[in-house]
């Protein structure tokens, strides 16, 4: 029987990160649990006192995006790593109590709430800029939800609600599902955030492309939503544009990119915690390895 608790969830770093912010913004790719690489950079840029002064994050992104912005480290990969096995957060209860693949009512109010309880003042902090994303299901257009003028719970959840599998989540009377149905790189919003500096975090090594198109299933699953399903058939290929121009960008150093050293082999719903694990450690190691090109990017010393 494989573990269902992370066997090195002890020597996951912990603490509370630094209050100096940095000034730029951190673009946080989804992935599902391939999330876990951002997890490991997010908690290595607190350690080294890397504090992005604006957050956007899609799915995946966007959950891990919480941890981060309440400044304690190793918030997110106890999340992960720990409840990545209970059903009501992953699993049968989750889909029964929120009729979804992921149990938001369990993460905020027990995970969140109560057990590892999540500082909310200092999440809210307004010194600091966090937008998600969703996919508005009657335009097909991606809306940004930031921090401050929304239920901000209930946009991260509309980010990260996996389509097939999950109800749409109806905000202010529209229905949304996962912001990467029609954007996976939240980059539209980052180019006019107005920071100068910009680092995007890649769940997938940089050879990583995809096939273009859509399932049958979507056109039987989503035909009542003609736009929706146009914005599922273009996302592939806008995807691979966007990786494309991204790399483009970082070679010329307008950008600061980030992306696992080696092909990732966790799948979008992957329970092997080993894997897990070990990808959370890649995504931490391989920023620690860049963490002093990344200070020569933004222009900050350490300490």
């Amino acid at each position: 029987m494989k573990d269902k608790i992370y066997r090195h969830l002890g020597d996951l770093p912990k603490g509370i990160a630094g209050n100096d912010i940095t000034k730029g913004c951190i673009v946080l790719e989804g992935g599902g649990w391939k999330g876990l690489y951002t997890v490991g950079v997010l908690d290595c840029l607190m350690l080294n006192g890397i504090n992005f002064s604006t957050v956007v994050g899609v799915s995946a992104g966007a959950l891990s995006a919480l941890g981060y912005l309440s400044g304690q480290i190793g918030l997110s990969a106890r999340v992960d790593l720990g409840y990545r096995h209970d059903s009501n957060y992953c699993g049968m209860g989750a889909m029964k109590r929120d009729h979804g693949i992921t149990g938001f009512t369990y993460l905020f109010g027990e995970i969140l709430g109560k057990q590892l309880k999540i500082n909310r003042k200092r999440l809210n902090d307004p010194s600091r800029r966090l937008a998600v994303s969703a996919t508005n299901m009657l335009t097909g257009e991606i809306t940004y939800f930031e921090k401050g003028s929304c239920n901000l719970s209930r946009a991260v959840q509309a980010s990260a609600t996996v389509p097939y599998i999950s109800r749409p989540v109806n905000i202010k009377g529209v229905p949304y599902l996962d912001g990467g149905c029609a954007e996976k790189i939240p980059w539209s919003w980052a180019e006019k955030c107005g920071e100068e500096k910009i680092v995007v975090v890649r769940t997938r090594e940089l050879s990583f492309r995809r096939k273009p198109g859509v399932s049958k299933l979507a056109k039987v699953w989503y035909g009542e939503y003609p736009d929706f399903l146009r914005s599922l058939e273009k996302a592939n290929e806008q995807f691979n544009e966007t990786v494309e121009m991204l790399e483009r960008k970082a070679g010329n150093g307008e950008i600061f990119l980030v992306a696992p050293s080696e092909p990732v082999r966790v799948k979008r719903f992957d329970g092997d915690m080993d894997k897990l694990g070990a990808l959370y450690w890649l995504g931490y190691n391989d920023m620690e390895a860049n963490i002093e090109k990344l200070r020569e990017y933004l222009g900050v010393s350490a300490g």
